[in-house]
């Protein structure tokens, strides 16, 4: 049984807020590292570390920061994806890509871009 139109456009404004919510964060995250330098990014005092553990500290926190920068960006494609699925074949969205069966709606209504019914194993 196919998502109600009701059901589609719900999803649909719900794909477009976390489009929105992604690229926010993804903004944000350009612009923090864009604005100052290094020293005010971090808070130090001075751009010389005073402590072998802080150098340590900051390339952590700027792994940290790249890591989820390419989740946000892996996810804003999955949600581009989906709206995209949403648009061309409407009645086909939220049929599960592996089994054909209905995605289940309460799986949709926490992750709208679901291409199948279960989460993937890791």
């Amino acid at each position: 049984m196919s998502l109600s139109k009701a059901k589609r456009r719900h999803l649909e404004r719900r794909l477009l807020d976390e489009r929105a919510r992604a690229l926010r964060i993804l903004g944000g995250s350009v612009t923090e590292q864009a604005s100052g330098d290094e020293q005010d990014r971090t808070g130090d005092l001075t751009s010389m570390p005073l402590h072998p553990a802080d150098l340590g500290t900051d390339t952590m926190q700027q792994e940290l920061d790249a890591s989820n920068s390419t989740r946000i960006s892996r996810e804003l494609a999955e949600i581009d994806a989906a709206l995209e699925r949403l648009y061309q074949t409407p009645n086909k969205f939220g049929i599960c890509e592996d089994t054909g069966r209905d995605i289940p709606y309460d799986r949709l209504e926490i992750i709208p871009w679901a291409r199948t019914c279960e989460q993937a194993e890791k």
